[in-house]
């Protein structure tokens, strides 16, 4: 018996010697690759040897399903061998599943593999491979809630928000049962977003009423508590701001601006929550800040304060280009787009087109980088190229850019305020009756408007005021755009409500009706010089000119004729510029992905009559 226990004993310790020896060379290993993948620069190559050396020595399961993890994880993230990467990462999910109490190594392995799946194109492969792993990780919090959300956003990059709000609202109702109310707000928050995106709004107020409650009532780590706060009135103002209601935002907005300044005060609690399915970020702190000044630029462009946007996209676009050093996320160049897109309209109106031109070719270069980027924006592009073409008088170009636009939109809102530029193009032209009447009978402000956005049904009954004066039907265009005021008064949009002004002071001019329209020029002028408009600054000068003249004032004459051709000056150097611009030529681009480059002109080729 004493024989049986010593060679038991010897057995039993050979057997831990050769574990302990097993241990040593695999951590020795495991020690030398992180040392190389944490080099500067990595040293990847040597990283994945390292790894590679592990299987000779015939692991336990364990070691061999972690180990081809890892060398998924290096080759995915640092080299571009997405098949040896695959096949890690496939064997690391196979050998894992057979494993008890392996969840980590299991769920990862499956996030990373359908990441690459889809990365490859395969969201067929993706799709099944995510329900199986959300299926067997129902005991495991945080990874059901992860892989919850990955499939919701497969979804919702394939476009498919009905499978992706059903997902989040699993995601949610399981977020109540194990007890977080925090990711629970993640859950529904996001699903709000999507629904804000379906335009279901009767089904967006209850859920967001409900997340302002648990927001208010979740008691945790302040960050994570501010950071829902930023989720929660960044969609509030995102939905007012859809729907033109500019004033009505400001307190939201306001809000959102000193929610963001409270976070930005907040040190970091390293301290992990209690709850594990609580360890999610919406985003770091950085990317919230971005978010508010982007939406802040939003309200700014469309209220027409746009001296304070410029300011606002300075400031987002200097904090973007430091980001960008450290992070390639693909979420700050949607919102480099998205900055650039607002700023480009507002440089159009602010009578900047060659720099406006400028960085509609940079937009077309970030588009370029990216194929999601650019079909998410391309409608957006050709829009944008649209108004550039009639800030230079190239109507048919316009007409081209506007029309290519509203084939590649499904976007309700946009899609109307193509249709409402289109229609003033038409008008312009002054011979396409045929399609001027198809256009403004489908943007009717009087009935079944298409669109809920106060906004652009204001910007209707504007054209529709635009057109009536066009065919001399004074009255008409006077109900039209009397309606325009009382609606942008409303709100406080101030370059409608200058637009509507100086028409109706043009109509009272053509009418003889000189005090009246003077009551409306004066106005449209200041308000105009407050935005800064050019081209409604212009159009007032030059009425202020006529009006005064007509009066007998020669001095006031004088000073608006000179002020007239001041801005004609203005306009007219900045028309030259633009259109001797190498990237002019994007105005003939109407189809496929953006232009790599752009052969320089001899000179403008475009008429400036419609500046003089």
């Amino acid at each position: 018996m004493a024989a049986q226990a010593a060679a038991a004993a010897q057995a039993a310790a050979a057997q831990a010697a050769q574990a302990e020896a097993a241990e040593s060379w695999y951590l020795a290993l495991l020690g030398f690759a992180e040392h190389f993948r944490t080099s500067s620069p990595p040293k990847i190559r040597l990283c994945v040897h390292c790894l590679q050396a592990v299987f000779p020595f015939k692991p336990p399961q364990r070691i061999e399903a972690r180990t081809h993890l890892q060398l998924g994880s290096v080759l995915y993230h640092h080299t571009k061998n997405s098949e040896q990467a695959r096949s890690h990462l496939e064997k690391a999910w196979l050998i894992s599943q057979q494993i008890q109490q392996f969840e980590d190594v299991k769920f990862e392995a499956a996030s990373l593999l359908s990441e690459l799946y889809c990365q490859e194109n395969s969201v067929d492969t993706a799709k099944p491979l995510l329900r199986k792993a959300i299926q067997i990780s129902q005991q495991t919090p945080y990874w059901h809630c992860r892989l919850l959300f990955q499939l919701a956003q497969l979804h919702t990059l394939e476009k498919d928000l009905v499978s992706a709000c059903d997902l989040l609202g699993v995601g949610a109702e399981y977020a109540r049962v194990v007890g977080s109310e925090y990711t629970r707000a993640l859950f529904l928050l996001s699903k709000g977003m999507l629904l804000l995106m379906e335009r279901k709004l009767q089904e967006v107020h209850p859920l967001l009423t409900l997340c302002g409650q648990i927001v208010e009532n979740w008691q945790g780590n302040p960050i994570q508590k501010e950071s829902l706060r930023v989720f929660f009135l960044v969609l509030q103002v995102t939905h007012y701001l859809d729907a033109g209601q500019v004033k009505s935002v400001k307190p939201c907005l306001k809000q959102l601006q000193q929610c963001i300044q409270t976070i930005s005060t907040l040190h970091d609690d390293e301290i992990l929550p209690s709850n594990p399915a609580d360890l999610f970020h919406w985003l770091p702190k950085e990317h919230m800040c971005v978010l508010v000044y982007l939406v802040t630029v939003m309200h700014s462009m469309q209220a027409g304060y746009l001296e304070k946007a410029q300011k606002y996209t300075d400031k987002a676009l200097m904090q973007l280009e430091k980001l960008k050093m450290l992070d390639c996320s693909p979420i700050l160049s949607s919102f480099q787009v998205i900055l650039l897109e607002h700023i480009i309209m507002c440089r159009l109106v602010t009578g900047h087109k060659a720099t406006a031109l400028q960085e509609i070719s940079q937009v077309c270069q970030l588009c370029q980088q990216s194929p999601r980027l650019f079909s998410n924006h391309a409608a957006q592009l050709h829009t944008l190229l649209g108004l550039y073409c009639v800030s230079v008088n190239c109507m048919d170009n316009a007409e081209a850019q506007f029309t290519t636009a509203l084939r590649l939109t499904n976007h309700q809102e946009l899609w109307a305020f193509i249709v409402t530029n289109l229609a003033s193009v038409y008008i312009r032209e002054g011979n396409r009756h045929q399609e001027l009447y198809s256009l403004l009978e489908r943007i009717n402000p009087d009935h079944s408007f298409p669109v809920s956005s106060h906004c652009l049904r204001a910007a209707a009954f504007y054209v529709r005021g635009l057109f009536s004066f066009f065919q001399g039907r004074y009255n008409e265009a006077k109900r039209f755009l009397r309606e325009t005021l009382k609606m942008s008064n409303a709100e406080d949009l101030n370059r409608l409500t200058a637009c509507s002004l100086v028409l109706l002071g043009h109509i009272f001019y053509v009418l003889g009706n000189h005090r009246e329209s003077n009551n409306m020029v004066v106005p449209a002028m200041q308000l105009a010089s407050k935005i800064p408009d050019m081209s409604v600054q212009l159009w007032s000068s030059a009425l202020l000119r006529d009006l005064n003249k007509a009066c007998g004032n020669a001095m006031d004459a004088h000073e608006a004729a000179q002020m007239h051709q001041n801005f004609s000056q203005q306009l007219l150097q900045d028309h030259i510029e633009a259109c001797s611009l190498p990237e002019h030529n994007l105005i003939t681009w109407t189809d496929g992905p953006p232009p790599v480059q752009f052969q320089a002109q001899n000179g403008p080729n475009t008429s400036l009559a419609s500046l003089l």
